[in-house]
C-alpha cells in the first residue's frame, strides 16, 4: 500500500495553505530586515551550496524582508568577515555574529526558520533566568556547535547558540558547523559525536542542553549538569538558614522543606564540598561505583524539587534574635532556626615550599590537577581512605605516583588497600615530607624515614596532599558555639549551646563519610522542626 502523502488531499492542502499564511503574516509584523550572505569556493559546488540556495528562496517568497547575495570564497567581504570555509551562510552579519557552516538540512530546518523569526524580530525569547546570566558574561565567547543533518538533539543546542547570539551580540559569536560538510573540523575537534559545544576552544557541552544549562556553561566556560536560579532579593524571610551545602545540608533542606519549613542553602564554595573533588565513590548505599561530581549532581538537582539554594555567598555574621539575622556577602535572612553543616577542608603539613608551590606542584585535589601530571613523578602524602582513592586515581590517569605514609600501617579500608596492591604503587613507610624543593614549581621532596632519620631527595614534580581536614568553625566560634577538645562543634543530638543553631555533619566530626553525613543532615532538620513546634523551644527561645 502507497502510504505517502496524497498531494491532491484538500484537507493537507489547507492546512498548508494555512501555515503558510501564518508565516507569511509574522515576517509581515518584523521590524528588521533580514539580510543573508552565501560563501562558496568556485571549485566547490556541492549539494550544501544547491540546499542553501533552495532554503532561502522558500523563504524569500514569504517575505521581501529576506535578501540574499552569494560570493565566492576568495571576494573581499570574505576576507572582511573571515569566512574560510565552503559554503558558510552569514545571517544579518551587520548586527549578529551567527555563520552556519554547510547547511540547515534535515532536523536544522526547523532552526534555520525560528533563526530568521528572531533576527527579523530582533528577540532571542530566551527566558528571565537565562538572560540573567548572559548578562553577568563580560569578555567574548565564541562558541562553536557541531550538528548533523540525522540528529534529533542537535536542534535544541543549535537554537541555544542562535539565542545565546541574538541577546548578546557585543560578546557571543556563533558557527554552527554541520559535520558531514565539515569533516577536516570535526577531526580537529574530536567532535564525531554531536551535538557537541565549545566556547573560547573549551567544550562546555556534550549532547543538548537546557537554556538555561547552556547559559550557564557558556558563563563559565565548563560543562554545567545543574542548573541554580539567581534571585536578587535583599532581604529573605525564612523559617530554616542552612550554612553549607555538601551533603549533610543537602539532605536537611529536603527534610525541612517536606516539614513544613521554608529553607535556603548558603554555599560559599562549590557545592557538595569534599565530594565533589572524590574520583570514584564506592561506598553510598545504592551506588557501587559512582563518580563523586555525579554525586553531587543527584544530590543538588533533588535539592532543588525542595529549596532554594545560594551559591557563592559568604556567611559573614549571625544575630541572635526573633527572628535570628544570617547576614552573607550578597544579602540578609530573617529566620527561625540556624544549621551549621560547614564541613571540613583539608589539612596543611605547614612545612616550607608547601604555600609557596600551591598550584604549582602542590595539591589537595587528584581530580582537578591530576591530568597535568601525566607521565610524571608525583607522591601522595597521607595513609586514610582519601589518601589511598587518590593514589590509585593519579595511578590509573597515567600517573607515575608514590605513596608517602608516616606509619608503618595504613588506615584505610582493606578494599583499598587490596586495590593499592594490586595496582602495585609503591609505598614509603614511616616516611615524612620535610620540606617541598623547586624554583618556579616543584622539583623534589624532601623526605625524612621517621625510624632511622636519614634524609633523601626524591625528585618529583608534584606533592598531592590527603592528610585529613580541619573543621570549618570559624563561625561557630564567632557566634558562640562550644567546641570539643579537637576542635569540632559540641552538640546534643545536633543541637548547640546557643538557642536556635544546630550542627550537622563533619563539622560535628565522626566518620565523615557520605552516607554519615547525609543520615546527620536528616536527623537536624527532624530536631529543628520537632523544636520548632514544641512551645517550651519557643518559650526558652525568647528568655
Amino acid at each position: 500500500m502507497d502510504d505517502t502523502r496524497d498531494m491532491d488531499d484538500p484537507q493537507e492542502t489547507m492546512s498548508e495553505a494555512a501555515f503558510l499564511a501564518q508565516l507569511r503574516a509574522a515576517f509581515s509584523q518584523m521590524p528588521n530586515d533580514i539580510p543573508i550572505y552565501m560563501f562558496v569556493s568556485r571549485a566547490r559546488d556541492d549539494v550544501f551550496a544547491q540546499t542553501n540556495r533552495q532554503i532561502v528562496r522558500i523563504f524569500r517568497e514569504l517575505t521581501s524582508k529576506i535578501t540574499f547575495r552569494e560570493y565566492p570564497l576568495d571576494h573581499d567581504l570574505a576576507r572582511k568577515w573571515n569566512v574560510t570555509h565552503s559554503p558558510t551562510l552569514l545571517i544579518a552579519p551587520d548586527r549578529y555574529a551567527i555563520r552556519w557552516l554547510g547547511a540547515p538540512m534535515g532536523e536544522e530546518g526547523r532552526i534555520f526558520l525560528e533563526t530568521m523569526m528572531m533576527v527579523g524580530m530582533g528577540k532571542s525569547h530566551l527566558n528571565a533566568e537565562s538572560k540573567n546570566v548572559l548578562q553577568k558574561i563580560d569578555s567574548p565567547r565564541a562558541v562553536k556547535i557541531f550538528v548533523s543533518p540525522t540528529c534529533p538533539y542537535c536542534p535544541q543546542q543549535a537554537l541555544n547558540g542562535i539565542q545565546a547570539a541574538i541577546e548578546r551580540p557585543d560578546l557571543i559569536s556563533l558557527e554552527i558547523v554541520d559535520i558531514q560538510a565539515n569533516p577536516g573540523l570535526a577531526d580537529q575537534y574530536s567532535a564525531h559525536s554531536v551535538p557537541q559545544t565549545f566556547a573560547n576552544e573549551v567544550l562546555i557541552g556534550m549532547g543538548a542542553q537546557s537554556q538555561e544549562l547552556f547559559c550557564a556553561s557558556l558563563k563559565k566556560l565548563e560543562p554545567q549538569s545543574v542548573f541554580i536560579p539567581e534571585v536578587d532579593a535583599e532581604l529573605v524571610e525564612n523559617d530554616v538558614v542552612i550554612v553549607g551545602g555538601g551533603p549533610a545540608g543537602l539532605t536537611a533542606g529536603i527534610y525541612a522543606v517536606r516539614s513544613g519549613l521554608k529553607t535556603a542553602i548558603i554555599e560559599r564554595d562549590a557545592l557538595g564540598g569534599q565530594v565533589a573533588t572524590t574520583p570514584i565513590v564506592e561506598n553510598y548505599t545504592g551506588f557501587s561505583q559512582v563518580g563523586g561530581k555525579n554525586l553531587v549532581d543527584i544530590m543538588v538537582s533533588h535539592a532543588l524539587q525542595y529549596t532554594q539554594i545560594f551559591q557563592g555567598e559568604a556567611v559573614l555574621d549571625i544575630t541572635p534574635g526573633n527572628p535570628m539575622v544570617v547576614q552573607t556577602s550578597r544579602r540578609k535572612f530573617h529566620t527561625r532556626a540556624v544549621l551549621l553543616a560547614t564541613g571540613a577542608s583539608h589539612k596543611h603539613l605547614g612545612i616550607p615550599g608547601e604555600a609557596r608551590f600551591a598550584g604549582k606542584g602542590v595539591s589537595y585535589c587528584s581530580t582537578c590537577d591530576g591530568p597535568l601530571f601525566v607521565g610524571k613523578n608525583v607522591i601522595m602524602v597521607g595513609g586514610g581512605n582519601s589518601a589511598v582513592t587518590e593514589a590509585l586515581h593519579l595511578h590509573h590517569m597515567g600517573v607515575k605516583v608514590t605513596l608517602v605514609h608516616r606509619r608503618d600501617a595504613l588506615r584505610a579500608q582493606d578494599v583499598l588497600v587490596g586495590h593499592l596492591k594490586s595496582a602495585g604503587i609503591p609505598i614509603l613507610w614511616n616516611t615524612e615530607v620535610k620540606e617541598i624543593l623547586g624554583k618556579k614549581s616543584v622539583e623534589a621532596a624532601l623526605l625524612i624515614n621517621n625510624q632511622t632519620g636519614e634524609t633523601t631527595t626524591l625528585p618529583v614534580k608534584g606533592v598531592f596532599l590527603a592528610i585529613g581536614y580541619q573543621p570549618a568553625v570559624d563561625l561557630a566560634k564567632k557566634i558562640g558555639v562550644e567546641l570539643t577538645a579537637a576542635g569540632y562543634i559540641r552538640h546534643d543530638r545536633h543541637r548547640t549551646n546557643v538557642p536556635g543553631v544546630y550542627s550537622a555533619g563533619d563539622v560535628e566530626g565522626g566518620y565523615k563519610q557520605i552516607v554519615t553525613a547525609s543520615g546527620q543532615g536528616a536527623e537536624s532538620a527532624m530536631a529543628i522542626f520537632e523544636d520548632l513546634i514544641n512551645p517550651y523551644w519557643q518559650t526558652r527561645k525568647e528568655i
